[in-house]
């Protein structure tokens, strides 16, 4: 009769434990990078345990803005910026005060702000070159010192332009 040898835990299986335990922890850190990556959308905040209080009564804000039925389009365009507030049903909105935030999903050296004047029906423009590539534009536009609409949008600029 064969007697059944006792288990002795060599090098060999401390190498694959090794193995196991780094590939593991590697492969799971290489998983949240790539996720990481692909999916921020690249808003950032200066303090996010201020941004994380302030949250709900910003939410409740935009709740109250998103009731009134105002939307914003803006398009860029040959060097120029317009905007378009309206009002479904009802046609153009008018306000006091537009700006746009143009932000770069990275970095922050080509961002810029820039007013944009009402030229009727609605529509408020500027005269500015947007570089080609990606950007979050945020616009706030008020009147009578009530904000009207507080939106930001992710853009895409083509080379032409447009």
């Amino acid at each position: 009769m064969l007697q059944k040898r006792p288990f002795v835990f060599t090098g060999w299986h401390m190498l694959a434990v090794m193995f196991a335990f780094f590939g593991t922890i590697i492969s799971v850190n290489f998983l949240m990078a790539y996720y990481a990556t692909s999916t921020w959308s690249g808003l950032v905040v200066q303090n996010t345990y201020v941004a994380s209080q302030e949250f709900n009564g910003k939410a409740h804000a935009i709740r109250d803005m998103l009731a009134t039925g105002i939307t914003g389009k803006m398009t860029v365009a040959d060097g120029e910026i317009r905007y378009n507030l309206t009002i479904a049903g009802k046609g153009a909105v008018g306000a006091d005060h537009v700006t746009a935030h143009f932000k770069r999903p990275v970095g922050e050296h080509q961002d810029f702000t820039v007013v944009l004047l009402p030229v009727g029906n609605g529509d408020f423009v500027a005269e500015h070159d947007v570089l080609p590539g990606h950007w979050i534009v945020e616009v706030k536009a008020e009147k009578d010192g009530t904000l009207l609409i507080h939106e930001a949008n992710r853009i895409a600029v083509t080379e032409d332009g447009k």
